[in-house]
């Protein structure tokens, strides 16, 4: 199984824009630095859509949804068959993100890579099916070689699609019972940290829920202590949905479409592509600082600051939705501020 596309070079940031849309930022009539993280938001824009007037008005957003052999573990406080339900969900208009995306007048593209509640074939719904859910890890790898190779190229076909639509920026999302063990079973591999410091509350568990899902944790990370590579690691401990993610991230930067992170389990396929492809760290925005225990952990290990701490922790790609009109409000003013001169604007 050749996985040799994860290390193909990433398009390269203009640096020369960078510099100009900096210098642009100088000019306009405010303090210098006055609107903050708005300000590095838009020059960053600038720079890896190779543009002067950076915008983020044509948004694609992918929701891969997958279920999770550890969930037999009774790691989740919701049953398995809800991940199934939620497809139908997003494609019918009725989650969260659906209703985000209609207000963004996004592109939501809903990817089922395998449910053991299958909802069968739903209008808006892209059927990538590779197994009713991954192996149980407890007892030996989530994936096989060709089911990660399946998933991972899962997500490089919607950048691919994103790309066809000419998109301007690519948010993805995820959905599957018991995936916030996977994430925190990935990160704690990738990190070299003790599953106490990343596992957290998931879909609502209590103090003794949450001990109980650290001691699975424990054993799963003992079960493929072999592990070392961020690629082997991503197999024995992931899920379809958090591959598809890692593909998804490095075929974006690849194809040179910036990515807005959503929370902890994107940010944790986040911090397994940079760790399988560096080149790709540049084309990350993070959206917001979710509630769930770990995700601090692994922002910090990105050295990443997002834009927005709300307090969430649904997943779906909500958080990154909503950090949308604060990319488009820092591109407005880039774009429309007058310059000093143009105002006629005393500078001393």
């Amino acid at each position: 199984m050749s996985f040799d596309w994860l290390s193909s070079p990433c398009a390269q940031p203009d640096a020369e824009l960078a510099e100009s849309a900096r210098a642009h930022q100088l000019q306009l009539t405010k303090p210098p630095g006055s609107l903050g993280t708005l300000e590095a938001v838009a020059i960053q824009l600038a720079s890896l859509q190779r543009t002067a007037a950076p915008a983020v008005d044509r948004v694609w957003i992918s929701v891969f949804a997958a279920d999770h052999g550890v969930a037999e573990e009774g790691v989740s406080a919701f049953p398995q068959v809800v991940t199934g339900e939620m497809v139908r969900n997003f494609a019918t208009g009725g989650a969260a993100i659906s209703v985000l995306a209609r207000s963004l007048d996004a592109k939501l593209d809903v990817v089922n890579l395998g449910t053991v509640n299958d909802p069968g074939d739903i209008p808006g719904v892209r059927r990538a099916i590779i197994a009713a859910s991954t192996a149980n890890f407890c007892h030996g790898p989530a994936m096989t070689e060709a089911q990660l190779d399946a998933a991972l190229d899962v997500g490089a076909e919607s950048v691919r699609a994103a790309r066809k639509s000419e998109a301007q920026l690519f948010i993805g999302g995820e959905m599957g019972i018991a995936n916030t063990t996977s994430a925190a079973a990935l990160a704690s591999a990738l990190l070299d940290e003790p599953p106490s410091c990343l596992a957290g509350a998931g879909t609502g568990l209590n103090a003794a829920g949450i001990q109980h899902k650290v001691s699975v944790l424990e054993r799963a990370l003992a079960q493929h202590v072999t592990a070392k590579t961020a690629l082997e690691q991503l197999r024995c401990l992931g899920g379809f949905e958090i591959a598809a993610l890692v593909g998804a991230y490095v075929a974006a930067a690849q194809a040179g479409i910036p990515v807005l992170v959503d929370g902890f389990i994107t940010t944790t396929a986040a911090l397994a592509a940079v760790s399988i492809q560096p080149q790709l760290r540049p084309w990350l925005l993070f959206a917001h600082r979710s509630k769930e225990h770990g995700h601090v952990r692994v922002l910090m290990a990105l050295e990443a600051e997002p834009l927005i701490d709300l307090g969430l922790r649904l997943g779906e790609a909500s958080g990154a939705a909503t950090a949308v009109p604060l990319l488009r409000l820092a591109c407005a003013l880039h774009n429309g501020m007058a310059t000093f001169e143009q105002a006629g604007v005393s500078t001393a």
